[in-house]
């Protein structure tokens, strides 16, 4: 089938501490190296799969800044929230580490001073932003201001909204994120990678990968054909790992560099760790029968097929990539998951919610593999009802309940029909495909072929109507329980790399002894022995739609067409003195609302806020003026503040756990049904979850006690 390889290296795209992973996380990177990994655990071969926590960088700084602690605390956080998530997850590791470890900053140096030695690292002047009134100059993430292409927010070299990349004479109004005062542009030494160097080498090897993902391929091959420019490896920060040359002490190392060397040095450790220090190099010398792969999102597939094969070619006798293969963008509402805009489906969240399976299953026949994919709740829960409980589940169960019952063990083979003979046969067929699959990284098919192998499995059941057989045609009866229990062994080594948890738990319920994981793949087509069976547990349960809140056709909240919107002019109301006459901007659209916050807010206080409207109210005349939407506030005992949060206007407004559906037009009585507050930091809950938009959670703009009601 192919030539299986003694040693593989996996490296996983290391997620960032400065807040919980999410799915898209899981989905781009750890999800997939973990059923890779656990697939060639199970084939024999020697597996080390590294990754862990990335420490350092400016979004920790100005999160630690934000919260008045030190940025390892926050670090300390999260990386032990991260080791959580894993474990829960089933996703293992042979070192899941920390580039905060002294382990990492030791190898970082190193191949700093090898690289800065053979002259593939060098001094030159750069322009960058300093502020007078921090007195300290500005990495690009200390800097805010509009993008020239699209006018949305962006940070120092990139936009949020569009993702365009400037320099900083582009960047619109920029501003020092510290202290909110417009910064000046000033030269300042820096050491840079002289990437342009491996440019014609970096050619040749690709010129190899012609069995890469296209996306991948093609956007390494881009990257070449615009032409590489050396690129700064230092940065202005005492929060990181401290250049180790004279006269650039004060710096860090920037954290594009240092994080892709994590692998380099999770390996040594994991060696160390073992007693062991020479060992890592059976997985790392370019004389070492090993192939590495790299699992990541394709925002990080330059970093790992351009600048960390650069580094490996600089440094010397280290394996370069064998494959990276790169997924696509895991999506929610079309948009993508972004820990600093604060908008994701959370790990720590779901996983306090749902089988840890299920989530895996979903995101493995879901996942971003050639195209973004989006999640979508309605789809998580039909595909666990349906294929994991109706399907999957309910094989499993019926075949081990009825055997448990009427034989006590698996009872033995006898004469066999044509049909057996084809269920035997299809049952080899699916391990031959779904090893292929997973070998090839094609882990959407390989858990297809698992399912595909289950329905036949419930179909061969029902076909031969066992429960007819006991009483008839007892020795039949066995037969075919017989064959049922060898799909239900297949179907337990096949899925142990999708759903470890649920293979562990068939396994041990068609009696064999010991974990499963200490089996090996060609377990899956062996006879099965007269063992014992147990009573059958429950593997999945049925996800109720009320569990994400309500069921999705009764709840009004799918059906509102919340969006941010901006004040671009406040009247008086002709006819009323309590009321404004609010101008606003949803995208290109401009509408005119009536809103009560008169007494609470000047004109001048609202011109040019952001706040939230509900777009797809019926237009109502108040006092002689027709309001064409409804702004949506906050009221406590004493004060109400309108909502407001980061974007553009017409930015829509959702919860994680219901699709968003707005219909045409809603009635203001449904609407008041609703019941949303705000908790202690301002944040605005309905049914204990936060509203949020692409870039992040919607707030009050003034404080106000926590509980308040929304109106």
């Amino acid at each position: 089938m192919w030539l299986m390889t003694d040693r593989i290296l996996i490296g996983v795209a290391w997620p960032y501490a400065n807040g919980p992973m999410h799915l898209g996380t899981l989905a781009g990177c750890l999800l997939p190296a973990d059923i890779f990994a656990r697939y060639h655990r199970l084939r024999g071969d020697q597996v080390l799969m590294v990754s862990g926590s990335d420490e350092h960088g400016t979004p920790i700084t100005i999160k630690a800044e934000k919260e008045g602690v030190s940025p390892q605390v926050i670090v300390d956080r999260y990386h032990k929230q991260h080791t959580e998530s894993l474990k829960k997850l089933g996703i293992v590791f042979e070192n899941f580490t920390r580039t905060s470890a002294d382990f990492h900053k030791k190898i970082v140096q190193d191949v700093f001073v090898k690289l800065y030695e053979k002259g593939y690292v060098y001094p030159k002047k750069m322009e960058v932003f300093y502020c007078l009134t921090c007195k300290r100059f500005l990495p690009d993430r200390y800097v805010n201001g509009k993008c020239p292409q699209c006018g949305g927010n962006a940070r120092g070299d990139q936009c949020d909204s569009c993702g365009k990349t400037m320099g900083l004479e582009e960047l619109m109004d920029p501003r020092c994120s510290i202290c909110g005062e417009p910064p000046e542009i000033r030269e300042a030494l820096h050491l840079f990678f002289k990437l342009s160097h491996f440019e014609k080498q970096l050619d040749d090897w690709l010129s190899k990968k012609d069995f890469w993902k296209p996306n991948v391929l093609n956007f390494s091959r881009n990257w070449i054909k615009e032409g590489l420019q050396d690129r700064a490896i230092s940065r202005d920060l005492e929060w990181g790992i401290p250049i180790p040359l004279e006269g650039f002490t004060h710096q860090c190392i920037y954290v594009w560099f240092e994080a892709v060397i994590g692998y380099l040095s999770a390996s040594q450790e994991w060696a160390y760790m073992r007693g062991e220090p020479d060992r890592w190099k059976e997985w790392w010398m370019d004389t070492a029968p090993a192939k590495q792969y790299y699992f990541l999102a394709k925002d990080n597939i330059p970093f790992h097929s351009i600048i960390w094969p650069a580094i490996l070619m600089g440094y010397g006798n280290l394996q370069l990539p064998y494959n990276i293969p790169a997924n696509e963008y895991l999506t929610l509402s079309g948009e993508q998951f972004s820990k600093s805009k604060g908008f994701g489906i959370w790990l720590p969240d779901i996983l306090q919610r749902f089988n840890p399976d299920a989530i895996r299953y979903y995101l493995s026949i879901n996942m971003p593999e050639r195209h973004d994919t989006d999640w979508s709740w309605k789809d998580f829960i039909a595909k666990t009802n349906n294929e994991l409980v109706n399907t999957y589940g309910n094989f499993v169960h019926r075949v081990l309940v009825f055997t448990h019952k009427n034989f006590a063990v698996i009872p033995p083979l006898g004469d066999l029909e044509a049909r057996d003979t084809e269920t035997l046969e299809l049952i080899h067929t699916v391990v031959d495909t779904v090893a292929s699959s997973i070998h090839q990284c094609h882990f959407k098919q390989g858990i297809k072929e698992c399912m595909r192998l289950a329905q036949a499995g419930n179909k061969y059941f029902n076909d031969n109507a066992p429960w007819k057989l006991i009483t008839d045609n007892p020795k039949r009866c066995q037969t075919v329980l017989h064959i049922c229990v060898k799909i239900l062994k297949a179907l337990a080594i096949l899925t142990t790399p999708y759903m470890p948890h649920q293979a562990s738990q068939v396994w041990e319920m068609l009696g064999n002894d010991g974990p499963i994981e200490e089996y090996a793949w060609d377990e899956a087509t062996k006879d099965v022995k007269r063992l014992r069976i147990p009573e059958p547990r429950v593997l999945f349960k049925k996800i109720e739609e009320r569990s994400l809140g309500e069921d999705a056709k009764k709840e009004i909240f799918t059906h509102l067409d919340l969006r941010l919107a901006e004040i671009t002019q406040v009247k008086k109301h002709p006819h009323s003195d309590n009321l404004y006459v609010l101008s606003i901007r949803l995208e290109k659209e401009k509408r005119d609302i009536v809103a009560g916050i008169k007494k609470w807010y000047s004109p001048d206080e609202l011109v040019g806020k952001k706040t939230v409207v509900l777009a797809n109210i019926a237009p109502a005349v108040i006092k002689g003026v027709t309001s064409h939407g409804m702004l949506i506030a906050a009221q406590g005992e004493k004060t109400c503040s309108i909502l407001t949060g980061k974007g553009n206007p017409g930015d829509p407004i959702f919860i994680q756990t219901l699709d968003r559906k707005p219909q045409m037009s809603l009635e203001i009585k449904n609407v008041q049904k609703l019941k949303m507050t705000t908790d202690k930091k301002g944040y605005i809950l309905y049914k204990k979850q936060r509203l949020q938009n692409k870039n992040g959670y919607i707030y009050t703009d003034k404080k106000i006690p926590g509980g308040s009601r929304i109106i």
